[in-house]
């Protein structure tokens, strides 16, 4: 079984921060029949559904029915938010995702929100959801990069969850529920970037996370922003027939030997800079 499939719900975003790579795809929001297609397809193969690749899930109407639809059937729903639209999050909090994760980093590498009303809402979003039991982590992934607002962010935090707070490996516990994380600021990978020459390369792509793209193509992980490796598409094909492709088999075959078949994988920001990959 896959542990995490990342589904790009719409490739749409209210902001255009510096970090994202964006996406020269057609604008495109799912339809709930699309979505219940692609579950039924899912069921069984997939346990934790991510809403997140491209774009903002908040600005999708049927937000909430998807939360709902996938607790429903057995997926454990997890949401990444830039967090400006808070304000909208009462019926997705009513769905009862078993988790939600707010981008933080987003503010200082988009700059457009005043940060005391943007920290306002999302720490008032987060007590109210973590008061429900669901978990919220709010995320600096900005170190070394767009970070000179953190010691603000923190201050403004505390206003809200007054310190002493936990300290863990990656960050904070803030209270019940309610976590900020730390990680580095990494490049998205790109075609277009030299290869970082790494020796050594290793990937959890297809072992335990997949993407979908809004359009139903099916890429081996979240950072395929533009569908650079597409694998098939889960409208037309099963996960076990996709997976089991020629392609997706090489990718799985190479990291096993710490080999990366694709050159996008050769161009990925995230192992290099972190490491996570070395197995």
């Amino acid at each position: 079984m896959i542990s995490r499939c990342y589904l790009e719900i719409t490739n749409v975003c209210n902001l255009n921060c510096l970090f994202c790579p964006k996406t020269e795809r057609k604008a495109q929001s799912m339809t709930r029949e699309e979505y219940d297609t692609i579950l039924a397809r899912l069921v069984g193969e997939v346990r934790f559904l991510y809403f997140h690749l491209m774009g903002e899930p908040f600005l999708h109407p049927s937000l909430p029915y998807f939360v709902r639809s996938a607790r429903e059937k057995g997926f454990v729903p997890v949401i990444t938010t830039n967090g400006t639209l808070t304000g909208r999050g009462e019926e997705v909090l009513q769905a009862l995702p078993h988790k939600i994760q707010v981008s933080l980093h987003s503010h200082e590498g988009n700059g457009r929100e005043d940060l005391e009303s943007y920290m306002e809402g999302v720490m008032t979003f987060a007590v109210n959801a973590a008061d429900r039991g669901i978990i919220m982590v709010l995320r600096l992934w900005n170190q070394g990069g767009y970070d000179s607002s953190n010691d603000k962010i923190l201050e403004l935090a505390a206003r809200y969850i007054p310190r002493p707070w936990t300290e863990r490996y990656d960050g904070w516990k803030l209270a019940e529920n309610i976590y900020l994380e730390y990680d580095n600021m990494f490049e998205w990978p790109d075609q277009g970037r030299e290869e970082y020459g790494q020796e050594e390369v290793f990937c959890y792509a297809l072992r335990n996370q997949i993407g979908i793209l809004v359009d139903g193509t099916v890429v081996p992980c979240c950072l395929d922003s533009a569908g650079a490796v597409r694998l098939g598409n889960i409208f037309q094909e099963t996960l076990p027939e996709i997976l089991s492709s020629p392609r997706a088999q090489r990718m799985y075959h190479a990291f096993s030997r710490h080999k990366a078949s694709e050159p996008l994988c050769r161009r990925c920001g995230y192992a290099s800079v972190t490491k996570r990959f070395r197995k």
